[in-house]
């Protein structure tokens, strides 16, 4: 059996943990330790049980915890190569820890098959994930101004998929934010739209997926209902039902477990 929980989703901080058997990766650090370790405990574990972290991109709000992390246990670091470059700048005692992982070049941890692939972000070296488990595969692509073609071509067969949906559009436009930064938010480096993930999350409920989780949703230009309703609709339109939730800004999500053997890719 596979599991998935997020401990944080948004822009104030990031982390989820997969576990499988003994494995058990946490993908992104971007909440204190403190309460990284308050979320392992409600699942019964420690941080001493992590296999691995992996780091999607080097922005804050997926780090900020890893300096921590990294003096109270001596688990290695995975990341795409720029980014694990930006990241010894920012925290030169990463250097020792850090293994390079490649574009769509599987890498067995444990029971888990682990592919990244490259997103859309403004970020060194930003990546997506696909992990590939006895029970079923699992994908997450957050923080990406648009659906790459690698995304397209490593996720189909999924059973569980977590997807950015981090703004309404008009929301968005008509909000408070300088141009700038909608410009920013808008742009092809930027973030997923409600929409945008929509058209996606069809895409992969038609090649197999059984659960999509809404993530990285804007506070200020997105609400829960919004994110659901956008890609609800889709879906239906398209004559599917998919289980779909949408993780917590700042707590521990739901339990989201695979247990269905993924369909092949492609």
């Amino acid at each position: 059996m596979t599991t998935v929980h997020t401990l944080a989703s948004g822009s104030s901080g990031n982390a989820l943990v997969l576990s499988c058997g003994d494995v058990h990766l946490l993908v992104d650090a971007g909440i204190s330790c403190r309460r990284i370790g308050a979320g392992l405990r409600e699942l019964g574990l420690e941080l001493a049980d992590l296999s691995a972290v992996l780091i999607t991109h080097t922005h804050t709000d997926h780090v900020s915890g890893l300096k921590t992390l990294l003096k109270r246990t001596d688990i290695p670091v995975y990341a795409a190569e720029a980014a694990g470059r930006d990241l010894v700048l920012r925290l030169p005692e990463a250097a020792g820890r850090l293994e390079a992982l490649e574009d769509c070049r599987p890498v067995s941890m444990g029971a888990v098959l682990v592919t990244a692939f490259p997103t859309s972000h403004d970020a060194p070296g930003a990546r997506g994930f696909r992990f590939d488990t006895p029970g079923g595969a699992v994908g997450l692509m957050t923080d990406t101004g648009c659906v790459t073609e690698e995304a397209a071509d490593v996720l189909p067969g999924v059973a569980l998929a977590v997807l950015e949906a981090n703004h309404d559009v008009e929301t968005l436009r008509s909000g408070p934010y300088p141009y700038y930064l909608k410009r920013r938010i808008l742009g092809d480096e930027g973030h997923l739209s409600n929409e945008a993930c929509a058209r996606f999350a069809v895409s992969l409920a038609e090649r197999g997926a059984a659960e999509i989780v809404l993530a990285h949703l804007s506070r200020e230009n997105n609400t829960p209902a919004m994110a659901k309703n956008a890609v609800e609709t889709a879906l239906s339109a398209a004559g599917l039902a998919p289980a779909l939730s949408v993780a917590p800004r700042a707590a521990l999500g739901e339990a989201h477990v695979v247990w269905e053997v993924s369909r092949c890719r492609g």
